[in-house]
């Protein structure tokens, strides 16, 4: 008699990012698809962690991150946002961004809680949310600019409502926060118990001279929030899923609580050059003008195809409708464009549990301009 498992994710299967990337292999296409850079990353960078290995940085660090990494990181939150944190108290490092999401909601949720979530949104949020028992309240972002409806927001809380899931610059939409939207947040959640959870992990990839606005720089927000971050997303190294998650202290007590039981320490050589790395300011600063190129350049290619793009200010990803093009659905549009034309992209769709499909995908634009060319030149003869 063969074992059953009840499952805690019974509507999930694999996902649309592994089918898209299997595809992309099977069919030589160009994988437009995933957000992972094509390009190299820092060789300075890579010879701090070669560096730090030969010097024998191989064993365990502190749980909560080498302190001197956190140290660095008060350091450039204190320049950036005018933030003073404790790096001893408030600052934890993590195997990437995503596993920061999930120890703060696992952290925040108890069964039968409501989270708010904004559609489209990152796809580890609502299973996160479900695996603790606890109750996705789904609100649509309004197309074609997917901004907040914050009159439908207020309709939404509850006695129930523990958090609200905020993510800015936005994945997969590329849109960012504005004052009226921290305004209206504000507004919102004082005088309550309402927690935040703020994905900022593309705090840096944000274009046309728009200010980010974080958890950071709002002391009555951050005093309720876990804002979570990136090093993947801010050196281009994807692969080495390095993170940190920030939160006033005794909302950190209680996130390391559960950290210390699922990952004892990160990756003790990368935590040591990125120490030394984060000195240099520009290598971050710069990240935004760099990457708007990318996005500028996709743009001018697109404007060869009956691709229309969406409004993109932020993040790896800039939305196309193809309305124009064909009237299948995203899914079967985003395969057939992969096996017949060679282009591996994500249908927006996916990132909504609640159905729907407003003819558009994803491209993820942090590419070399010779793969963004090529993808372009296979586009044209749709």
């Amino acid at each position: 008699m063969s074992q059953h498992i009840q499952s805690k994710l019974p509507t999930v299967g694999t996902t649309i990012f592994t089918l898209m990337s299997s595809l992309a292999v099977e069919h030589n296409a160009i994988n437009l698809g995933q957000g992972f850079p094509d390009f190299m990353m820092s060789d300075e960078l890579i010879a701090l962690v070669n560096r730090a290995m030969q010097k024998g940085n191989n064993q365990y660090v502190h749980m909560n991150g080498l302190p001197l990494l956190r140290e660095r990181i008060a350091e450039k939150i204190q320049s950036l946002y005018n933030a003073s944190l404790d790096p001893e108290k408030e600052i934890t490092i993590t195997p990437g961004g995503t596993y920061a999401i999930y120890t703060a909601l696992t952290t925040i949720l108890q069964p039968g809680d409501e989270a708010i979530v904004f559609e489209p949104a990152y796809d580890s949020y609502i299973p996160t949310i479900e695996m603790n028992g606890a109750i996705p309240v789904l609100i649509p972002l309004q197309f074609p600019d997917y901004s907040i409806d914050w009159e439908l927001v207020k309709e939404k809380i509850s006695s129930k409502t523990k958090v609200v899931l905020i993510n800015s610059p936005h994945n997969p939409t590329g849109s960012v926060l504005s004052k009226n939207d921290i305004e209206q947040l504000q507004n919102i959640v004082r005088d309550t118990n309402i927690f935040i959870l703020s994905d900022e992990v593309y705090e840096h990839l944000i274009f046309d001279d728009l200010p980010h606005h974080s958890m950071l720089l709002y002391p009555d927000l951050l005093e309720r929030s876990f804002v979570c971050f990136s090093f993947g997303k801010v050196y281009n190294c994807t692969g080495w899923k390095i993170g940190y998650c920030i939160a006033p202290a005794a909302l950190m007590a209680e996130f390391r609580k559960i950290h210390q039981f699922n990952c004892f320490s990160c990756n003790s050589p990368v935590q040591f050059a990125l120490a030394e790395f984060l000195q240099q300011k520009d290598a971050y600063l710069q990240l935004g003008d760099t990457m708007q190129k990318k996005r500028d350049l996709l743009q001018k290619l697109m404007q060869q195809t009956k691709f229309m793009p969406l409004v993109s200010h932020g993040s790896y990803f800039q939305l196309y409708d193809y309305s124009k093009i064909t009237n299948e659905s995203e899914k079967d549009f985003a395969i057939r464009l992969t096996k017949e034309f060679g282009v591996a992209t994500i249908p927006t769709s996916v990132f909504y549990k609640t159905e729907t499909d407003n003819k558009v995908l994803r491209f993820c634009f942090a590419k070399k301009e010779a793969t963004l060319e090529a993808a372009v030149e296979r586009l044209i003869k749709l």
